[in-house]
This record gives C-alpha cells, structure tokens and sequence, in this order.
C-alpha cells in the first residue's frame, strides 16, 4: 500500500511540474507575442479556465500527498527526499503560487480590459508579465526539484 501511494505521489507530482513547465517553455513564449490587448484577454481567460477539478486534482493533490508520503514513510530511508520534496513543492510551488500568482491573476481578473485605455493596457501587461513569469519560473524550478526528489525516494524505496 505504501508503494502505491508513494506512486500516485509521484504521478501527481510530475502532472503539476509538467504543466508549469509547459507553461515555462511554451505557453508564456506564445502569450509574449501577443498585443497587449490579446495577451491580457488571454491571460484572463486562462486564469479562468484552470480553475477545474483536473488541475486542483493534482495542484491539491501533490500539496497533500507529499507531506502524507513524507508521514507514512518516516524512519524509512526514502523519507528524506520525500521530505525535501514536500517542502520544496510546500514552499517553492504551492506557496508561490497562493501567495504571489493567485493574487496577481486575481488583479488582472479585476481588470476591465474594454473600458481601459491603451495606455492603462499597456501598464497593467508590464505589471504583470514579467513578475508572473519570472514567478511561474521558480514554481517550474522547484516542481523539477520536488520530481527529481520523488524519483529519488522511489528508487531507494525499491532498492532498499
């Protein structure tokens, strides 16, 4: 039972380090060659949209299996890198995300894109772009840290 959780742990690590960094190589690359107008539309309706059972499934999801995994694992030798990857999704992807990018995307929600001036538009895309995806970065580092944590806790758990 402990190497299943410790898989479905696993599995939705990944899912959610796969989508930032996703978002990382591609999908803020695409955004970027939009007009202000297009992009901040964009970013609206895609901050919308990721509000659904599958990614809170798994966004959710890891926030709690880590630390359960680091729990039911403890005084095994694959607790400590469950536990570093509980700690670095906790703080390095969760806690970005709640304290810094859900604020934000909430900011831009609040926008009203067709009564601003171009001007306006222009201020809020500067605003938010680069700190976004200057965050989104340190999110996609540390789901790759938290994976390669996981990886690491599965492989000493089966070799031990």
């Amino acid at each position: 039972m402990t190497t299943l959780l410790l898989l479905i742990t696993t599995i939705l690590t990944a899912l959610i380090g796969g989508l930032f960094y996703a978002y990382s190589c591609s999908v803020v690359l695409g955004l970027g060659k939009l007009s202000d107008t297009e992009y901040l539309k964009a970013m609206q309706h895609i901050n919308r949209e990721i509000l659904n059972p599958v990614f809170f499934m798994s966004f959710m999801g890891t926030a709690i299996l880590l630390p359960v995994s680091a729990f039911v694992f403890r005084g095994q030798p694959a607790f400590i890198f469950i536990l570093l990857a509980a700690l670095a999704y906790l703080i390095g992807v969760f806690g970005v995300t709640v304290a810094r990018n859900v604020p934000m995307n909430n900011m831009l929600n609040q926008f009203d894109i067709p009564g601003s001036t171009v001007e306006a538009i222009k201020q809020m895309r500067e605003n938010f772009e680069r700190r976004w995806n200057f965050l989104n970065n340190i999110r996609t580092v540390f789901s790759i840290i938290s994976i390669a944590l996981v990886v690491c806790a599965c492989i000493w758990n089966k070799e031990v």
